[in-house]
Parts: C-alpha cells; sequence; structure tokens
C-alpha cells in the first residue's frame, strides 16, 4: 500500500511547453510517491511523453516547477536529472548488442583496478550481485545482449538504472512486443523495485498494463491533464472512456 501522506517524491507543478506555438503540455500537474507506479496514458501527440522529458532532461519547460522530495529542482538536461537520481529507460533500451549484460552496465562508467586496468570481474560479481536483487533467473552473464530475450535485455537496462542509484524511474513502454513470461518478469521487477521506495513513471499505450503494474494512472488528452485516477478504483472502460472522451465518466467525476 502507498503512503500518499508524505512528501512526494516529484511534484510536477502546472507544468507547460509549447512548440511552434502549439502546447504541447499545457498546465499539467502530477505527482509521484516512494513505491508507487503512476502510469501516463493517452493517444499519440497527448503529451505523455513531452511532460516526461522536462523530467528526464530532453526538454526544457517553459513554465511550471518540478520538485524532488519537496525541493524545486532545476532540471536542464539529462546530466541535471542524473544528479536528482532520476534515470530513463527507453522503449529502443540503448543497450550495445556486441556486449555481455556486465559491461552494458558500466558503459562509460566502468570499475578499473588500482592499476587503471578495466576491471571486468569486479564489473561481473557487481551484475551478478544486483541481477541477484532484481531478477535472481537471469543466468546469462557471459552472453553478448543480442543473444538474450525482450525481457532479460529489459533487466540489463532497469538494473544498469538501479546501480547507479536511481530512485526516480521513467519507463517507456517497458513490456511493447514481450510475450505473457516475459511480461511477467518485467511485473515482478517493477514489485521489486517499488518495494525499495523506488517511484516509477511508466509510459504506455496498453490499459491492461497500466491496471497490472500502476497504483494511479494520469491519462492526457491534447496536453492537458484528463484526470488522475486509482487504478483499484476504476475499469479498464473507465480508462479507456478517459483517453477517448478527455473527460472523466461521470460516476468518477466528483
Amino acid at each position: 500500500m502507498v503512503d500518499r501522506s508524505g512528501t512526494p517524491l516529484v511534484e510536477l507543478r502546472d507544468i507547460s511547453i509549447a512548440f511552434g506555438g502549439i502546447k504541447a503540455v499545457d498546465h499539467v500537474t502530477v505527482d509521484l510517491f516512494p513505491g508507487e507506479v503512476v502510469g501516463l496514458l493517452g493517444h499519440n501527440g497527448a503529451g505523455k511523453s513531452t511532460l516526461i522529458k522536462c523530467l528526464s532532461g530532453a526538454y526544457r519547460k517553459d513554465a511550471g516547477e518540478i520538485m524532488i522530495n519537496g525541493q524545486k529542482a532545476e532540471i536542464n538536461n539529462p546530466r541535471d536529472a542524473r544528479k536528482y537520481n532520476i534515470e530513463t529507460i527507453y522503449q529502443t533500451l540503448a543497450l550495445a548488442d556486441n556486449l555481455d549484460a556486465s559491461a552494458n552496465l558500466f558503459l562509460g562508467r566502468e570499475l578499473v583496478s588500482p592499476l587503471g586496468f578495466v576491471d571486468d570481474a569486479q564489473m561481473e560479481a557487481e551484475t551478478r550481485k544486483i541481477m541477484g536483487r532484481l531478477n535472481p533467473n537471469f543466468r546469462k552473464f557471459s552472453d553478448p545482449v543480442s543473444a538474450l530475450s525482450g525481457g532479460q535485455r529489459q533487466s540489463v537496462a532497469i538494473a544498469r538504472a538501479v546501480y547507479f542509484n536511481a530512485k526516480i524511474l521513467i519507463m517507456d513502454e517497458p513490456t511493447a512486443a514481450l510475450g505473457p513470461q516475459e511480461t511477467q518478469m518485467v511485473a515482478e521487477i517493477i514489485d521489486e523495485l517499488k518495494r525499495q521506495g523506488l517511484g516509477i513513471f511508466l509510459i504506455d499505450h496498453d490499459v491492461h498494463q497500466v491496471k497490472e503494474l500502476c497504483d494511479r494512472a494520469a491519462v492526457m488528452k491534447n496536453g492537458q491533464l484528463v484526470g488522475i485516477v486509482k487504478v483499484d478504483e476504476v475499469s479498464e472502460d473507465d480508462i479507456l472512456a478517459m483517453i477517448i472522451a478527455g473527460k472523466k465518466p461521470e460516476h468518477l467525476a466528483a
């Protein structure tokens, strides 16, 4: 059960951003608490990805405030976002296919021995440790990630973010193109991250996945926030109606 009585991990307050005079995000406010998954839904062009790119540092907002743990945060680029322990896992995963899991985990941040050599053994040991926490069934430590299944690749990308102290995770359609078993693997990893107190923004088109994986769903349409609902208090049809009609169903409108 998510405790929403304290300070949110993230508050996106009254965020606006326009491109060429068109408001991609129009005065949107969303928050996220530790141990919570908030799904962001809407048609293509609804503004959900643009909103979250203001948090990841890919875009600069035109107006509004970003608060991290109750403190105003200045996020102008991805490096700023990392300073606030924000990591993004894009749908493309950005993995180096020819390298194994540990080389991907430490890509650009390699561990070195006292003599200055890349310490492959230490990197593999650390990878085994973090994978033991996130995906205990992971065995393919020496295979190139091109040989891994979609769910295993996703777990490598998640492990990389978590190893480098992510407290706020942005996930872009983490189960897209995965089969039921793989999807279940990712769901179990997300549950483990929640137990560790991470907050996750999950961008998705799949209402069923949002019902399965998220605590709350924030629906956007035409750059505006339609509403935020607790997923266990609504049906998939309720969420779909919000996406299509751009307003909360009458029985939820109170």
